[in-house]
């Protein structure tokens, strides 16, 4: 039987990039004579060697794990185990092995849908490529084709494409802002951060901005009211979980516009986010105290006078299980919090 090391070798041969690749020298950093600007330029020319060979050898070690898993499903025990002690030899977590199997098969299906050439993937960053694999197929389309063209697609331009293309096709900015984010004049790097927002709102809400932004499409109207957005998606968010909120049946959508009206929205977001994490703190204390309560009334019963040094542990550690709980706020003592927890059983 040939080894899988053996069937790897001629395919990874065929796919290697020449031995040449890996004679750049390094600028000296002591050269005073060299300008920073080529020393910079130098050292990015290295690095995107390097990057180069990351991708191209985590994609082939992809397909290796893959192929050794699927010859494992087919005639192994049918738990894995000879493709995870496969890991264990050559000391690759399982975890780690997924993810590059993950990343060989975006690489296949990128490539066999005509999206990308084999020469294209050198112009991607190992973590750009990685990026785009995990985007929708409109966008890999897109960048694919920047690549194609020979661009060099880092996480920015993987960003900023996305960006560009979500901005487009939202069905949630009007045309005129569409129309100058396409012209250029409004740069779309503020509008997906505002489309981001826009989704999380009820549409009366949505419809306000809307409104805001087709009177005056420009970047600061747009960043206005994306801190806007960002702030009512924060209050509509937090006052749902609130339950003090609930039980004393306020009209959030009153106090809302109260808010808007009086511009204390951010304040009032804040509150309602504050109130939630409150609520949240009150019952992990009221847990704990009662869980540390039980153990220090086992460790009661289990103990006697035969042993005072866990009885010293126990009377120490009743400033925090009894029904007052007392805690220094700095190391000093000088400051310290009281409470008290009336249990409703």
């Amino acid at each position: 039987m040939t080894s899988f090391s053996e069937i790897a070798t001629e395919d990874l041969s065929a796919a290697a990039l020449p031995s040449n690749e890996f004679g750049f020298e390094l600028p000296d950093p002591e050269d005073d004579k060299l300008h920073e600007a080529e020393f910079e330029s130098q050292i990015e020319r290295a690095w995107q060697v390097c990057d180069r060979f990351d991708l191209q050898t985590d994609i082939w070690r992809g397909r290796i794990m893959r192929a050794v898993r699927d010859r494992e499903k087919k005639g192994g025990d049918g738990r894995g185990t000879g493709f995870l002690n496969w890991l264990k030899q050559r000391e690759i977590t399982k975890s780690q092995a997924y993810n590059l199997i993950e990343l060989a098969n975006s690489a296949d299906t990128l490539l066999a849908d005509g999206q990308l050439d084999e020469s294209s993937i050198n112009n991607f960053s190992k973590n750009a490529f990685v990026e785009t694999a995990k985007s929708s197929p409109e966008i890999q389309q897109l960048i694919s084709e920047a690549a194609q063209k020979g661009d060099r697609i880092t996480r920015r331009e993987v960003k900023q494409l996305s960006d560009e293309w979500t901005t487009m096709n939202s069905d949630l900015l009007p045309d005129e802002v569409k129309e100058q984010a396409a012209s250029g004049a409004l740069p779309s790097r503020f509008l997906s951060p505002l489309v981001k927002e826009m989704e999380k709102l009820p549409e009366t809400h949505v419809t306000a901005i809307q409104e805001e932004i087709r009177e005056k499409p420009d970047s600061d109207t747009v960043k206005s009211v994306t801190t806007e957005a960002k702030s009512l998606a924060k209050y509509i968010d937090a006052a749902s979980q609130v339950q003090t909120i609930k039980k004393a049946n306020i009209d959030l959508e009153m106090a809302l516009e109260e808010a808007l009206r009086l511009d204390c929205l951010g304040t009032a977001a804040d509150l309602v986010k504050q109130a939630t994490q409150m609520e949240q703190v009150v019952v992990k204390l009221f847990t704990t105290w009662r869980r540390m309560g039980k153990l220090a009334d086992r460790l009661y019963v289990d103990t006697g006078a035969s042993n005072p040094y866990l009885r010293s542990l126990l009377g120490s550690l009743e400033i925090l299980s009894g029904e007052v709980i007392e805690v220094d706020l700095d190391e000093s003592g000088e400051s310290s919090v009281r409470l008290r927890i009336i249990g409703d059983d």
